[in-house]
């Protein structure tokens, strides 16, 4: 206080006030079709993948009465016209979805038409924008991935990492999936790409070359999802990695730690963590698996169960990678809610929260920089500093970068540029590389009515 200030006569509320929330498993016995589902059944993975909803007369089956016409409808245009991934929902995620909506069918509908984990995981036409679905410069593969493969799959982008794809399945599947030009079954509207090696040649490819390339220290073993590899193979794999010297950290990447729990919980696949995670600490290599939940209501019980048993054989972190999406975790509120759901009740760290990428019909997704750079202002100082997620912007040709590394931004047209310090592995053999600004495009109906007219014209 200064000196010409006067003594404030009652107390401010802060922006956001912390009250801890214990985690709960939302009763599936809520929804007709799981009326009679025992907890060992829930608790069992292969129950869980055998009922997996992956169109809408299964959703049906489950729901009975609660969901109105008007949703189904929905979903279905949303299906034929729109939707870039097929439908796969674990019961364990559906079952997250309006968890308080009661019993009447209209109070659900609407329930769902706002919950944060539907608006992601089972998109509708209505959700879609009506003017932009699709950003002008919106890609298939927008981080242009598949450009920098060194074998199939193996993504060289960054000079001392890689991104090993093993295969190009799911658990369950995300609308916003960044990788929808090669993950998960053909919809209406997007003929999937497909990986053309067999398993076994794809691995042997991807060993060859670290073991050719030095340079290479950390390797994120992802898809799809390593959930959908068999236990015994993903071990194999994972001891080749730890065979060799110049790795020193290997990152699982995997979305069924909140979407399938049950599978990591499985004692085959604890007993393998363990095995590798024991050979991983021997030889002095960082193990963690990095998972990927977008709200709190995703956090239940079981996702926090999971994360302590990885962690009690010897993981060294299970950490969070989420992404921004209007509607579903656009306030601060929303992310330090998941922020501490995940560090102060389920042991995962959160790590980053990455801009949703600009695929077709992402755009009623998406959010300006500007936006994402208001949201990391607002969440610093309330969370452990090393549990305060940084918001990144993964920019085509270019990389992770944190939103207030921006080197210029045109707000009128929502264009900004970025530099990087790294050559890709596309462009050794070019000088302009480390010199050149990458541009990175905000959703057009964030954009003055003057920065919209430029794209109705210029597009």
């Amino acid at each position: 206080m200064t000196a010409t200030q006067e003594p404030a006569t009652e107390l401010a509320e802060q922006p956001y006030t912390y009250r801890r929330v214990e985690l709960v498993e939302p009763d599936w016995r809520r929804f007709p079709g799981w009326r009679d589902v025992t907890e060992a059944e829930w608790r069992d993975a292969q129950w869980q993948r055998v009922h997996c909803v992956r169109n809408v007369k299964q959703l049906r089956a489950v729901m009975g009465d609660l969901l109105q016409d008007r949703f189904y409808d929905d979903l279905v245009a949303d299906q034929q016209e729109m939707a870039t991934m097929s439908m796969l929902l674990p019961p364990q995620m559906l079952n997250t979805m309006a968890p308080h909506a009661g019993t009447d069918p209209g109070k659900i509908t609407d329930a769902f038409y706002t919950d944060p984990i539907r608006r992601y995981m089972m998109p509708v036409r209505s959700d879609r924008h009506p003017d932009w679905p699709s950003h002008p410069h919106a890609e298939r593969d927008s981080l242009h991935e598949a450009e920098m493969w060194v074998v199939e799959g193996l993504t060289h982008r960054y000079p001392t990492k890689v991104l090993a794809e093993l295969l190009s399945t799911c658990p369950q599947y995300c609308g916003h999936c960044t990788r929808m030009d090669l993950v998960g079954n053909s919809t209406p509207q997007i003929d999937k790409h497909k990986l053309s090696l067999k398993p076994v040649d794809r691995q042997d490819a991807m060993i060859d070359y670290l073991k050719r390339t030095p340079g290479v220290r950390d390797v994120v073993v992802s898809g799809g999802d390593v959930a959908n590899v068999p236990w015994h193979q993903l071990e194999a794999f994972l001891m080749r990695l730890l065979d060799i010297e110049t790795v020193r950290d290997i990152r699982l990447a995997t979305k069924a730690l909140a979407g399938l729990p049950q599978h990591w919980l499985q004692p085959k696949v604890v007993e393998g963590l363990a095995r590798v995670a024991g050979t991983a600490r021997r030889r002095g290599v960082n193990l963690a698996i990095h998972t990927h939940v977008n709200h709190a209501q995703s956090v239940t019980p079981l996702v926090a169960e999971a994360a302590r048993a990885a962690l009690e054989v010897g993981v060294r972190d299970v950490r969070n990678q989420g992404v921004l999406m209007r509607g579903v975790n656009d306030t601060p509120a929303d992310l330090l809610d998941l922020c501490f759901a995940l560090q102060g009740e389920a042991n995962i760290l959160p790590y980053y929260f990455y801009l949703c990428d600009m695929i077709p019909n992402s755009e009623h997704w998406r959010l300006a920089v500007w936006e994402a750079q208001e949201l990391q202002h607002a969440i610093m100082g309330y969370l452990p500093g090393y549990a305060t997620p940084r918001i990144i912007c993964d920019v085509p040709y270019v990389g992770k970068r944190w939103v207030h590394q921006i080197a210029e931004y045109d707000r009128e047209r929502g264009v900004s540029y970025w530099t990087k310090n790294y050559r890709t592995g596309i462009e050794l053999d070019d000088p302009e590389a480390l010199r050149r600004r990458y541009p990175y495009y905000d959703p057009v109906s964030t954009l003055p009515e003057s920065g919209q007219q430029w794209w109705r014209e210029n597009s």
